[in-house]
């Protein structure tokens, strides 16, 4: 049946554009000018939807392997980490956010593909559309999240926009914890504890200044492949709650994450959580910028303003 749809949605699409998407069977390919760029991969398996690998414009995999792939040298924590990912620990006490099927949590949650919407290459982006059900520990419908991804060409940056509405099938409350939210596992030589370097828009530099801390953009980067890159993730003035807070690790996890207040300020009297009414939704808006060089050489603050000043 999805096979059928995927037929169907990319009948017309042209096969000389600068991004390319394919379908298959469980996950859908995008092409930049003609080389592999990532797969985003529709939770066949009940796990929950990701994008991997992430790469530079050069074709430098920023995102680790694990659990996809087993690499030699790379760490092996925290198999929920995959690629770029949207996902909660704790809406109505479900766990959406540690959602490995070798886990035995009676609590997990998981998503299912509903529709793919649109998929659509072209020659200065490329779009995914795709509807996904949030489902109980008893495989009920809590939500439906509708998740469009933009993919952008252009010689030396890779940018990727994210959209995630979030529509309640029933009141849902996103609990404070900091086991969220938009995240990006990094490629192991990235991260700090090997030779990587995160930093945010008020110059707080390091996992002490980092983690917890609220601010509109963060920026990892670091020594790869011989090269200096980084990835920025963006938090949209639009957002609730913006700037957000930064769930940013020193082991390579990367994650804007607004609810988890009592977990990063340490303040037991304050509760991050959120409440959605029943039939009212939520919308969230990140960008992800993956550039050569650091966070200087690549004027991520000027690129932070480009993104906001869009209509």
């Amino acid at each position: 049946m999805i096979r059928t749809l995927f037929i169907v949605v990319f009948a017309a699409l042209s096969l000389d554009a600068q991004v390319k998407i394919t379908p298959g069977t469980d996950r859908i390919s995008v092409e930049i000018d003609g080389q592999p760029y990532t797969d985003y991969f529709l939770s066949a398996d009940g796990n929950k939807p990701y994008v991997y690998p992430l790469r530079t414009a050069s074709g430098t995999l920023v995102t680790r392997h694990f659990p996809m792939e087993e690499v030699p040298g790379e760490t092996q924590d925290h198999p929920h980490h995959r690629g770029m990912f949207f996902a909660h620990g704790d809406i109505n006490g479900v766990n959406f956010w540690a959602t490995e099927r070798s886990v035995k949590d009676p609590k997990q949650g998981r998503m299912a593909l509903k529709k793919v919407v649109e998929a659509k290459g072209g020659a200065k982006s490329g779009t995914i559309k795709a509807v996904f059900d949030g489902l109980d520990p008893e495989g009920k419908p809590m939500m439906t999240e509708t998740r469009t991804l933009t993919f952008y060409p252009g010689p030396e940056l890779r940018i990727i926009d994210f959209e995630i509405q979030i529509d309640a099938l029933r009141q849902l409350k996103f609990g404070d914890t900091k086991e969220g939210t938009f995240g990006i596992r990094l490629a192991t030589p990235l991260s700090e504890a090997r030779s990587g370097r995160m930093v945010n828009a008020e110059g707080g530099q390091t996992e002490t200044n980092v983690w917890g801390k609220q601010s509109p953009w963060v920026d990892y980067f670091g020594p790869l492949d011989g090269k200096t890159v980084g990835v920025a993730i963006m938090d949209h003035p639009s957002n609730p709650r913006y700037p957000t807070y930064w769930h940013a690790r020193a082991y390579g996890l990367f994650a804007a994450n607004i609810f988890g207040v009592r977990d990063f300020t340490g303040d037991k009297s304050r509760d991050g959580s959120m409440t959605i009414d029943a039939g009212k939704s939520v919308t969230f808006r990140y960008r992800v910028v993956i550039h050569p060089g650091d966070f200087q050489t690549a004027r991520v603050a000027s690129l932070y303003e480009q993104y906001t000043s869009r209509k």
